[in-house]
């Protein structure tokens, strides 16, 4: 390792798409801006099932070459094997990830003030204190690095995440690329006390090419082997694979002294669906105005970037993840009969009609405050509660300390 250390204004630990996204943000500033990646190639290992919502193009401008194929319909199986098919305004799309990944990367690093270290791994932090102002000196595998603030950018097993004592629960999950012949115009969510924390999926990269996944927090391998038999499905066929970690649960503490967390390092991921894409790119607008604010004051105190930073994020995407991870609970707490006698409300009533018009991927308020309203639903969760206070405690516990 060099022994002289390189001066920096931030240090963005992780060239995924949240790091990246970031440093793009940024790159409009006279701010000088180091990017640490442990992989030598960006958007590498791809971990994603590559669906989301359309508001993706309200929030940045999106090639066409990485849109991959639209979704019209969401299919939902129960355990029971009924069925729920839901359409509406929603037109998903089904994305090139690791082309998304490299879009914002390419357009940040030949921006002067943006330097870029792949294939290098963050090895420690510390917070240096000289009188009333303080820096971070930052080693990696390769060189020394002192700057005014960190951003953990660096995924579900956050090492910077862990230098603040936060880390993720964490769900693992595989997925195959196979040809196949499933409908190209719906995703298909696959419902199952086995695998309870999430859902099994297939998701249709073309008319030909399939995407098809699993998570769970245990037995990946034992399950997925399970899932791909349910489906007449030979491994063998498989074109690659993919294999990633999900955080599970809410968005975590994401302010700290001379140190912010973004994306899944943060926990803004949706836990009814595993995706974090709409969350990270909103929280990162919300970084990169935090960010210009703390070097114009010179500010960089957990207060100041709590305020400007965590408050706000809780205020947009935190109360919505509040309600994805109350939604999952429920629907992993569910036994087949009742996730069958569920599945027929929605079929039977006008919920289904009102998902179609109210649903939202990414923010399900709207929605939830709707049905809450449907007296056959407030009943089905009064029977789902009474059979289970202790998971009401639980989950009222959890809203009381976040």
């Amino acid at each position: 390792m060099n022994n002289s250390i390189e001066e920096f204004d931030i240090c963005i630990v992780g060239a995924s798409i949240a790091g990246n996204y970031l440093s793009y943000l940024l790159s409009e500033t006279d701010l000088n801006i180091v990017v640490v990646e442990e992989h030598k190639d960006i958007g590498i290992p791809f971990q994603c099932a590559g669906i989301i919502s359309q508001k993706i193009s309200d929030l940045i401008d999106l090639p066409t070459k990485i849109i991959k194929n639209r979704v019209d319909i969401a299919k939902l199986v129960a355990p029971s094997g009924k069925v729920i098919e839901l359409s509406g305004n929603e037109r998903p799309f089904i994305i090139d990830r690791v082309a998304l990944d490299k879009h914002f990367y390419i357009l940040a690093k030949d921006n002067a003030n943006i330097t870029f270290y792949v294939s290098e791994k963050v090895q420690s932090i510390k917070i240096i204190k000289n009188g009333i102002d303080q820096s971070v000196l930052i080693e990696t595998s390769q060189r020394a690095l002192r700057v005014k603030v960190v951003i953990g950018c660096d995924g579900p097993t956050s090492f910077v995440g862990s230098v603040v004592n936060v880390r993720n629960k964490l769900l693992y999950a595989t997925q195959i690329r196979i040809k196949a012949k499933f409908e190209e115009n719906k995703a298909v969510l696959i419902f199952n006390p086995r695998w309870k924390e999430l859902f099994g999926w297939i998701v249709p990269e073309s008319n030909s090419i399939f995407r098809i996944g699993l998570a769970s927090s245990d037995k990946i391998k034992q399950k997925f082997d399970i899932f791909l038999r349910m489906l007449n499905i030979d491994y063998r066929e498989k074109i690659d694979q993919q294999g990633g970690l999900i955080p599970y649960g809410m968005m975590n503490k994401c302010a700290f002294d001379n140190i912010l967390l973004l994306g899944d390092a943060a926990g803004q991921v949706k836990a009814t669906t595993g995706g974090g894409i709409i969350m990270l790119l909103s929280a990162a607008k919300i970084a990169s105005n935090c960010i210009k604010k703390a070097f114009k004051k010179n500010n960089f105190s957990q207060q100041f970037l709590k305020k400007n930073y965590e408050i706000p994020c809780r205020a947009s995407i935190g109360n919505q993840l509040k309600i994805h991870f109350l939604i999952r609970k429920i629907l992993e707490s569910l036994d087949t009969a009742e996730f069958h006698s569920f599945f027929k409300i929605i079929k039977q009533t006008h919920i289904e009609q009102m998902i179609s018009i109210y649903g939202d991927m990414d923010f399900p308020r709207k929605l939830a405050v709707k049905m809450l309203r449907t007296p056959v639903v407030v009943k089905f969760l009064l029977k789902f509660i009474i059979r289970r206070p202790v998971l009401l405690l639980r989950l009222l516990f959890n809203f009381l300390l976040t």
